[in-house]
């Protein structure tokens, strides 16, 4: 399975085409309306979020609520885009016409600079756009797709914040999946921890006030994996490897770990490794989980735990020092975007992206055409390692 988007941030509408999924799985438009209302959600969040009201049209792939094994193509409209027509639109322009807003200024953090001097733009707009973090709508798009091939298999997601701006949740291993997803909905900074809620909105406001911004940390959670999904055998087919790959590709992400994480270099061996266990019931199981739920590469049957980091957003309100290409003359870099923290929202985008590549490796390993037949070899792969 996989996935392409394409759009512009302020163009007319992002696409996204996932090739791959089994015939005959259930899926609503409501499964991934649900997901991106969720990403436009959260403390810090600027005025771009109350302009568009994410909802995607399925035009291919499913028919009465049902997959057809063809590719399916998930749209999401620009209701802004009418204002950036003349911008933004792909007609060619008139001799007599210039084009409006055009950037030569880039911005410190973003991929102005670099993607200019690859793609060789003089007018950086036509990398921002593409650039932007607008193109997460669709990756939560498709992952919403993603999550909901999981849960009909048995296995639940759920994304929420561990750390904004060095505030950090306490961890919480006792709580079901079921109450991990409500906690996190019901604050609006996405952290299961109600005790330092209140101070991170502080510390939004407080960047948003002085015209900075702030990062964090987010957690993803995953339960129901079986065991031995994923691979030793090649690098490639190792799946932390992939879902780390998958976090970092989002933007303003800067780090990943699994269990314990960087915490392994500080601590002896006896007190990383997970003890290994048997009973009937659930068959071979880890007394601890402090490497997350991986051995080499492979799934282990306890519950995904992976963090992501997330670096503050690099365009301010008192903004940075930057050179324009035109006159090589220093200016102040320009504003294209208002948050002052995208952490809350950064939480659901990562756990649609460990959703996909979760997904992803499902198929690859149990690679059925019709989604009845997926469910049941699940289910017998799941009795046959009990059993073991």
């Amino acid at each position: 399975m996989r996935y392409l988007t394409a759009g512009e941030s302020h163009g007319k509408q992002l696409t996204t085409i996932i090739e791959g999924l089994p015939a005959r799985m259930p899926l609503t438009i409501d499964d991934i309306n649900q997901s991106l209302l969720r990403r436009q959600k959260g403390h810090g969040r600027g005025k771009r979020m109350q302009i568009e009201k994410d909802l995607a049209e399925v035009t291919s792939g499913v028919r009465h609520g049902y997959t057809l094994g063809s590719p399916v193509t998930l749209v999401i409209h620009n209701d802004d885009f009418k204002h950036w027509k003349d911008i933004m639109g792909e007609a060619s322009l008139e001799e007599d016409k210039k084009i409006r807003r055009t950037v030569s200024r880039p911005r410190p953090g973003h991929a102005d600079l670099n993607g200019a001097l690859k793609y060789g733009h003089r007018d950086m707009r036509n990398v921002l756009e593409r650039s932007s973090a607008r193109e997460t709508a669709a990756r939560v798009a498709a992952g919403a797709v993603a999550k909901t091939l999981l849960k009909q298999l048995g296995i639940e997601i759920s994304g929420y914040v561990k750390e904004i701006a060095g505030i950090v949740a306490e961890d919480s291993p006792s709580l079901t999946m079921k109450e991990r997803q409500d906690m996190s909905e019901s604050s609006p900074v996405r952290t299961l921890d109600k005790q330092v809620e209140q101070p991170m909105m502080d510390a939004i406001d407080k960047a948003k006030k002085d015209g900075d911004s702030i990062g964090g940390v987010v957690e993803v959670c995953v339960e129901g994996m079986p065991a031995g999904v994923g691979s030793y055998v090649h690098y490639d087919r190792k799946l932390d490897s992939r879902i780390a790959g998958s976090v970092v590709s989002i933007n303003a992400f800067k780090g990943v770990e699994f269990g314990l994480g960087f915490e392994a270099a500080r601590r002896n061996g006896s007190q990383v490794h997970d003890e290994i266990a048997w009973s009937e019931e659930k068959g071979y199981y880890r007394k601890t989980n402090r490497l997350g739920g991986f051995e080499g590469g492979m799934t282990t049957g306890m519950p995904i735990v992976v963090k992501g980091v997330m670096k503050p957003i690099p365009t301010l309100y008192k903004p940075l020092q930057s050179v324009d290409i035109d006159s090589k003359e220093a200016f102040n870099a320009s504003i294209e975007r208002s948050d002052s923290c995208a952490v809350p929202a950064a939480s659901v985008v990562m756990e649609h992206v460990v959703a996909f590549e979760i997904a992803k490796a499902v198929l690859e390993q149990f690679p059925f055409d019709q989604f009845p037949n997926l469910a049941e070899a699940i289910n017998d792969y799941r009795e046959e390692i009990r059993c073991f």
